[in-house]
């Protein structure tokens, strides 16, 4: 199955039994609808209800990227493997404040265990990133004392910025970055950091898409109006595996610079150029595999979001207590 990254600006309809994206100098692209796991749309592109049923029909979710590259939604199809069981225990199980705050704990403790061995990498590679390493740990302590949710979010939160704190320590190019800024981000790391999640998230929908889990269901993050909140809390483990390493790694070679961002009154954003390159980084990256030691064969990063979401199912069903990912390598 593939994922289709959509740069061009033009038309995206059906063409037969392919979806076809038509740019404005006649070219086409034809998508192989059989092997489409999702589409991110970055252009300009128009779409007719023809080509949006179709996509419906096949169970295709589409991501929607503004003209700067920020998210701005995504078309979720026609649920059609669902069940009534299944979101029944999804409601108890918020509903319940205990056994909402055991899930949302199992959210923090497997990201906040993943931002630490981030951390280790960079120190067995020479990064002074010690005194971070220890605070984290220290603040992980309380993760199981706390007693509501918002408790809970204040340790994250702690947690994260102390992460950040060594992100100059940890990329060799000269950056400025103290907090993160997210509405709108202000610099080149806070665009990059927005941009990249985005696509974490984007990801998680699809595969929760692929499970019976109702993705606006959730238990880290308040279930809310207007938004799939269950992506979110998926992607807090995800984040540190996927979204920072790309990051590292396409600053410290030096693969995205300064150069790739533009500056507006009160916001940065990435260049076309830049966003491609991260792209292809992220398409890499979702694609590579690694053995999982409880499956004993090799399985794609993104394996391991749908893995996470049949987990958590079978803790919402009371077959096995969840335990959220936490990597081993």
């Amino acid at each position: 199955m593939e994922s289709y990254y959509l740069f061009s600006d033009g038309e995206l309809k059906r063409k037969d039994n392919v979806i076809r994206l038509t740019a404005p100098d006649g070219r086409f692209k034809d998508l192989k609808v059989e092997m489409t796991r999702e589409i991110f749309l970055f252009g300009e592109v128009n779409m007719n209800t023809k080509g949006v049923n179709y996509i419906g029909q096949l169970g295709i979710p589409v991501h929607i990227f503004n003209y700067y590259g920020f998210y701005s939604g995504s078309y979720y199809p026609r649920e059609t493997n669902v069940s009534g069981q299944l979101l029944i225990a999804q409601v108890e199980n918020y509903t319940d404040e205990k056994k909402r705050l055991y899930i949302a704990s199992e959210f923090i403790e497997a990201a906040s265990f993943n931002l630490l061995r981030n951390l280790r990498y960079y120190k067995q590679r020479g990064k002074d990133v010690t005194k971070e390493m220890d605070e984290i740990k220290f603040l992980r302590k309380s993760i199981g004392k706390m007693e509501d949710i918002q408790s809970l979010m204040g340790i994250e939160g702690n947690i994260r910025k102390t992460y950040y704190e060594a992100w100059q320590k940890i990329i060799n190019q000269e950056i400025d970055f103290e907090k993160r800024v997210k509405r709108p981000p202000d610099n080149m790391i806070n665009t990059l950091i927005s941009y990249v999640n985005s696509l974490v998230y984007s990801s998680c929908l699809t595969e929760i898409y692929k499970t019976q889990l109702n993705p606006v269901i959730s238990y880290l993050h308040s279930a809310g109006e207007r938004r799939f909140s269950l992506c979110l809390d998926i992607a807090e483990i995800f984040k540190p595996l996927i979204a920072d390493r790309i990051i590292f790694s396409l600053l410290n070679k030096n693969v995205i610079t300064e150069d790739g961002f533009e500056k507006e009154a009160n916001f940065c954003y990435m260049n076309k150029a830049a966003r491609q390159k991260v792209l292809q980084a992220y398409d890499l990256r979702m694609k590579e595999t690694i053995k999982h030691r409880d499956l004993g064969r090799n399985i794609s990063y993104r394996h391991l979001i749908r893995l996470e979401c049949y987990k958590l199912v079978k803790h919402l069903m009371n077959d096995k207590e969840y335990e959220g990912f936490k990597i081993w390598w």
